[in-house]
This record gives C-alpha cells, sequence and structure tokens, in this order.
C-alpha cells in the first residue's frame, strides 16, 4: 500500500493534490522540484499510497539539508540544528479514504527514510483550517509541537502563484501552523 513516489506517481499526485487543496496547489514543474528535494544519499523520503491500483494519498518530504528555513520557519525555536530537520511538505489523502490512518503511515515511512539521510526532527506547516482541523489533529497526534501560527501563509505565494484555495479562492487567508516533531 505504502510506496515510495517514482516519476510515473506524478500525474495523479498533481491531480489529487489539485482536488485536495485547490487548482495550481501542484503542476509538473513543481512536482520535479519537490521531487529532487526529497532524495539524499539516493534515499527517497516521498511516499504515495496505492489501493486497489488507485493512488489515494501522498506524502512529499524535503531531506535534511535539501531547503532552507524562509521568513515563515523559526529555527531558534526548533532545538535541533537546521540542516538535522527535515520539511514534510505536505500529506494527502483522498477524502473517501481519511480516517483510515493512511496519513499516519505516509508520515512514519518519511520518518524512516529521513532519518536513514540524517535527520533529527522534521517541521511542518500544517493547514490549520483543513476539514475538522485533521492536519493539526494527526500530527499533533504523532507527537508534533506548535511553535507559532501563520495567517495568509498561503496568499500569493511564489511556489503557488496560481494557487486557487478550496476555502478562500485566488486570496488564500488560510493560517498555517509551524510545528515540530523530534525524532525518537
Amino acid at each position: 500500500m505504502i510506496e515510495a513516489l517514482e516519476q510515473e506517481h506524478f500525474e495523479d499526485v498533481i491531480a489529487l493534490g489539485n482536488k485536495v487543496h485547490g487548482d495550481g496547489y501542484l503542476d509538473l514543474r513543481s512536482m520535479q522540484s519537490l521531487y529532487q528535494k526529497g532524495i539524499k544519499d539516493e534515499i527517497n523520503a516521498n511516499f504515495v499510497a496505492v489501493l486497489n491500483d488507485e493512488l489515494v494519498g501522498f506524502r512529499l518530504t524535503y531531506a535534511p539539508g535539501n531547503w532552507q528555513p524562509d521568513s515563515w520557519c523559526l529555527p531558534d525555536a526548533w532545538g535541533v540544528e537546521p540542516e538535522k530537520v527535515c520539511y514534510f511538505k505536505c500529506n494527502t489523502v483522498a477524502e473517501e479514504h481519511r480516517g483510515e490512518g493512511i496519513g499516519g503511515k505516509l508520515l512514519q515511512a518519511s520518518i524512516a527514510a529521513t532519518k536513514h539521510q540524517g535527520a533529527k526532527a522534521g517541521i511542518s506547516h500544517l493547514w490549520k483550517d483543513s476539514p475538522n482541523n485533521s492536519a493539526v489533529n494527526y500530527f499533533t497526534k504523532a507527537g508534533g509541537v506548535l511553535i507559532k501560527e501563520y495567517p495568509n501563509r498561503w496568499n500569493n505565494t511564489k511556489e503557488h502563484p496560481d494557487y486557487i484555495c478550496i476555502l478562500c479562492g485566488p486570496e488564500c487567508h488560510c493560517t498555517a501552523c509551524e510545528m515540530i516533531l523530534i525524532f525518537k
């Protein structure tokens, strides 16, 4: 069910990501970049969930050292050297398969891979406005701790210039919760 993300999955990942998060969330160019950021020492930290030959979820993760904290990050509050922290970019599960533990399995697969890449922790910007605040809830259940909330995190960003939020439309006002998960 859980397998490493490969280029053959890109089209399905883009379609599911845009369906769940909104048009313009992913495209082929961004997928190629996201995919490469997850690979370090020949270890891929990106995963997909496939059920009955259908892609029903995915986890995109940047390997430690393959990304730089930006203005939406507070590395001084992490308690771990930034070069030892992976970035959990996106965890997405098809609506009809939520609540089945798929998101947690995808997270655990990425944690295992990033530990082999040298990570001691992972941070993420969780979508506080997700249905029933499920994004923050699942990450908290996994041991994630809130660092800071960022209103309007995805509004007119250069990483998603054509993004149309499924809740807000073209001017996204959703809040991101920067959270850290220290690995055990």
